[in-house]
């Protein structure tokens, strides 16, 4: 089952002295986070009054964070996004999502593992399976013929080198 909440980032810091947080986003893009208006901490929904991406990261005001004390106690809290709504492009998963995938080898229908991390280099996702061996898989057309979020399933092409404990 989908979570409704997906972990989005982390509060790292303050910025300025008028309870401005530094949050280092776990999207694909600190832009994506700014959209929301809302952020939930410690389960309880959060007003963002104003967002902006800087140096990778994302400069956010939120309602009841008026001082840099009030800034310092939220350093370290995770921050959540609610994924309804979310609309994402073709293609796209949320991360959370993928992991726990069963995935099959789609030229022998042999089950391989289940996606048990997803690595996010600069180029492209990679994804860590593990069964009986362990395989990287690049997240790329090439080696994915089938994503099936809602079936449960992943079916990838494999290539020799793509298994790890060989």
């Amino acid at each position: 089952m989908k979570n409704q909440f997906l972990e989005a980032g982390q509060i790292v810091n303050t910025h300025g002295i008028q309870g401005e947080v530094k949050i280092v986003p776990w999207c694909d893009t600190p832009e994506f986070l700014c959209q929301f208006d809302t952020l939930y901490i410690d389960g309880r929904p959060v007003r963002v009054r104003a967002a902006r991406p800087h140096k990778g990261n994302v400069l956010a005001a939120l309602d009841g964070v008026t001082d840099v004390n009030g800034a310092m106690a939220l350093k370290g809290k995770t921050v959540y996004i609610d994924r309804t709504g979310v609309v994402l492009p073709e293609g796209r998963h949320f991360l959370a999502d993928l992991m726990g995938l069963e995935v099959i080898d789609a030229a022998t229908g042999e089950t391989l593992g289940v996606v048990a991390d997803v690595l996010t280099p600069p180029a492209h996702e990679v994804y860590v399976v593990k069964g009986e061996h362990e395989y990287l898989i690049p997240a790329v057309d090439e080696f994915l013929a089938e994503t099936n979020v809602e079936g449960g399933y992943l079916k990838v092409r494999l290539i020799e080198g793509m298994r790890t404990d060989v």
